[in-house]
């Protein structure tokens, strides 16, 4: 989400073309040298942008940096538990190329995303964290044709519930051998929601950001629902509503969705963390993402440490 949220001008280039993939490891002081893939089985903790990113490295043991045609993985423990921590880059296409990367590059056991969102729910507040159960693509859609009889879609589409000219469409999904199939929702793994469910209520959550800037609520963690994910970032009432309608969504962003479909084609666990910067439209005045994103980055990242402390 993010961002659902972030500003592009905030996130630092990190992205590369993937054509002539090469994995260097740089080692404090060294120059790049070819290296063989990691093959140590990690946790692969992805954020969409700088600041999120930022807020786990300071938890992260033994470093040791990865450089796959531009895109920077950064390997060691956080918690005693090995990890793998990369920026996905906002937006879906970026989140599910950097996702496929680090599957072809590193063995990866599951993978967690933390960064921050634009809450959906009008019971969640700036802060607050949420870990859906599943995510949809709400822009795998048909923008329909309109006539004087209404909205018409092409044959092969289905008449979902739209928002104006927009038909949210499943997505079509070859995995393996098998026959290709169509799927609207990615459900997180099961044991890994409940392990987030175990550390939820244990989490300290910041209420201040560094300038003395305070919400008016203690955040909270709440873990269920859904997320809805796609190529907008979205600071729209109508649009907010909409999705809480259609989706019954608590949250939505720029890329959780995308890396739960990755997730989902290559059978690995997926969860996802989302800590609100702004309401996506729902608020009273301007969006607020500018200044409550580091907050809401940081309290994601602490919720994150918490669930792979809990990890077995």
């Amino acid at each position: 989400m993010i961002l659902q949220n972030a500003a592009s001008t905030i996130l630092r280039p990190v992205l590369g073309t993937l054509g002539g993939m090469a994995l260097c490891v740089i080692g404090q002081g060294a120059q790049a040298e070819p290296a063989l893939p990691d093959t140590t089985p990690r946790s692969a903790v992805v954020s969409a942008f700088q600041p999120e990113w930022l807020a786990l490295q300071a938890n992260l043991e033994d470093r040791r940096e990865h450089v796959v045609n531009g895109t920077v993985f950064l390997t060691g423990t956080i918690e005693a538990k090995p990890v793998v921590l990369f920026l996905s880059g906002i937006s879906m296409v970026n989140a599910a190329m950097t996702t496929q990367l680090a599957l072809d590059r590193f063995t990866i056991d599951r993978i967690v995303f933390s960064g921050i969102a634009g809450g959906v729910d009008p019971d969640l507040k700036i802060g607050d964290v949420v870990v859906p159960s599943a995510w949809s693509q709400y822009l795998e859609a048909v923008f329909a044709r309109e006539t004087p009889g209404g909205y018409q879609l092409p044959p092969f589409a289905d008449r979902s519930a739209n928002f104006g000219m927009i038909f949210p469409q499943s997505v079509e999904i070859a995995r393996g051998k098998a026959e290709p199939e169509r799927k609207t929702w990615f459900p997180v793994d099961a044991k890994l929601l409940e392990v987030a469910k175990a550390t939820a209520a244990a989490t300290e959550l910041a209420q201040c950001t560094a300038d003395n800037r305070c919400l008016s609520h203690r955040p909270k963690v709440v873990v269920g629902g859904n997320g809805v994910s796609g190529q907008a970032f979205v600071d729209n009432k109508a649009f907010r509503e909409y999705t809480a309608r259609t989706f019954d969504a608590s949250v939505l962003d720029m890329e959780s969705a995308a890396v739960a479909h990755v997730a989902y084609a290559n059978g690995t666990p997926f969860i996802a963390f989302r800590s609100l910067s702004d309401l996506a439209g729902g608020g009273d005045g301007e969006n607020e993402m500018q200044t409550f994103f580091q907050l809401a980055s940081e309290n994601s990242a602490a919720v994150v440490r918490a669930f792979l402390k809990a990890m077995p």
